[in-house]
């Protein structure tokens, strides 16, 4: 199974525009890639498992309800918040990152793909005006720096299953990053939804606010 198949084989009920918008993604990417390397070139072989998977793994453990706001910090060139942005299309995300050059693919192939739910922002997280219900990212620093960045950031009403934080894909050993976090945590296998090999010590951390 590759590409697309892939991506519609553990999540069947996309729709026939979320199927498209997929399958442009690659193009895309390598478009861009052959520009701003936004994402390493060793992985463009394996984009749809190790990227775009990966990124949508969140929506194994949660469903965000519809008018769910949620920031993406350190997207990079998109991700996880390109690929969960076609998955929930009534949700509005904010994809972070102080790279600028970064953001601009981010955009360019949120207007390429006309999802009208993503804005990408040039700024720092803790620097982003306004409040979310969760806040999502793919291992860009230790837990307890990332906490730091997002504090304040979170609407007061839940209206999800989840009450309100963080969604964070990550990999390897955690215990002594976490250790610090004072916060209540649950660890999620991704390797409990995906069988290939990649995702065998990958994991979602899911931290309340």
């Amino acid at each position: 199974m590759k590409d697309v198949e892939l991506i519609q084989h553990h999540f069947p009920n996309l729709t026939d525009l979320q199927i498209r918008q997929f399958e442009e993604l690659k193009g895309l990417y390598e478009e861009w890639n052959a520009q701003i390397n936004v994402i390493s070139r060793k992985d463009t072989e394996n984009f749809y498992e190790r990227h775009v998977l990966h990124s949508i793994a969140i929506a194994k453990v949660m469903m965000f309800s519809d008018g769910s706001r949620i920031m993406d910090v350190g997207t990079g060139g998109g991700f996880p918040g390109v690929p969960l942005a076609i998955l929930f299309p009534k949700c509005q995300f904010v994809l972070v990152d102080s790279i600028g050059k970064k953001i601009k693919v981010v955009n360019e192939v949120a207007n390429a793909l006309e999802l009208t739910n993503v804005i990408g922002i040039h700024e720092r997280a803790e620097n982003v005006d306004g409040q979310f219900d969760f806040i999502v990212s793919r291992a860009v620093t230790a837990m307890p720096a990332f906490i730091k960045w997002t504090k304040g950031k979170f609407l007061k009403e839940n209206k999800n299953e989840f009450k309100n934080g963080i969604f964070y894909l990550k990999g390897g050993d955690l215990s002594e990053e976490m250790k610090p976090v004072k916060k209540a945590i649950q660890y999620f296998s991704i390797s409990d939804f995906y069988n290939q090999e990649f995702f065998e010590t990958k994991k979602v951390v899911y931290v309340r606010n």
